[in-house]
């Protein structure tokens, strides 16, 4: 009714968050914020709900599709709120945030992995285009440009093994429900093969770094040929940086998967 909702609230929070759970999570709802509910007592209680704030509501609609729960809607009627001992406890912007805060962290594939895919696609043409020094009429992609890429990929990197940690770590405390995907993920890679692919990756940035500095040795530890030279330092350093990485994050999501087991 007018006047029961502000404006921001019924023209962009609301749709927009109702949006993100059809969106991210196959929600099958268009008012993800209607407190008028009704749901079993056994339901709720194998939601193991964890919020305690205005993501309360989120929590439950988001928990239950991912649980295969059955759902309908009803058309009600919200009015305006006739209280008037109380100021209203909704903050806009505050409760906003947490709302989209909680959508982020309960969905790890559009907070870590697809940015960390998106910035590794980046670096990696980053590569393409500066190892042999591309131009495009008067821009010149050169070891400048090699940096940039190495940054991307290192983040990217990262990003995507976050992805990968914080989903362990959120089925594991029942936050998610046990995704199949994850118990092929610990079939498919184990601690030995994370240490063997991280050693191997660093041992090669180790290796490119060598030749850099042997190249220092041949000129007597004076100057060198820099747009020369970084064509081995930067791409060892981001190999040399991926290996250890790995190896940090073999043993840490071993660690997380030791519950799982």
């Amino acid at each position: 009714m007018p006047g029961a909702m502000p404006f921001l609230h019924r023209w962009l929070g609301n749709p927009l968050f109702s949006w993100l759970a059809r969106r991210w999570f196959h929600a099958p709802i268009h008012d993800i914020h209607c407190g008028m509910r009704g749901f079993t007592k056994e339901l709720y209680e194998s939601l193991d709900q964890r919020c305690t704030g205005m993501e309360f509501a989120s929590e439950m609609i988001i928990k239950s599709t991912l649980r295969g729960a059955r759902i309908a809607e009803v058309p009600i009627t919200l009015h305006p709120d006739a209280r008037r001992q109380h100021a209203p406890h909704l903050r806009t912007f505050r409760d906003g945030w947490r709302h989209l805060r909680f959508f982020l962290l309960f969905s790890p594939r559009w907070l870590f992995l697809v940015p960390g895919f998106l910035l590794v696609g980046l670096g990696l043409l980053g590569y393409a285009v500066a190892m042999p020094r591309l131009g495009i009429g008067r821009i010149v992609f050169d070891v400048h440009t090699l940096l940039f890429a190495s940054l991307a990929i290192v983040a990217g990197y990262q990003s995507v093994i976050f992805a990968v940690l914080t989903k362990v770590f959120a089925v594991s405390e029942r936050l998610l429900p046990a995704d199949p995907r994850l118990n092929r993920l610990f079939l498919a890679v184990n601690l030995e093969k994370g240490l063997l692919a991280g050693g191997l990756a660093a041992l090669v940035g180790l290796g490119l770094l060598a030749a850099a500095v042997n190249q220092w040795r041949l000129a007597r530890f004076g100057a060198l040929d820099v747009d020369y030279t970084m064509r081995w330092v930067i791409p060892g350093m981001t190999l040399t940086t991926l290996g250890f990485q790995t190896i940090l994050s073999s043993f840490f999501l071993s660690i997380l998967g030791l519950r799982r087991r």
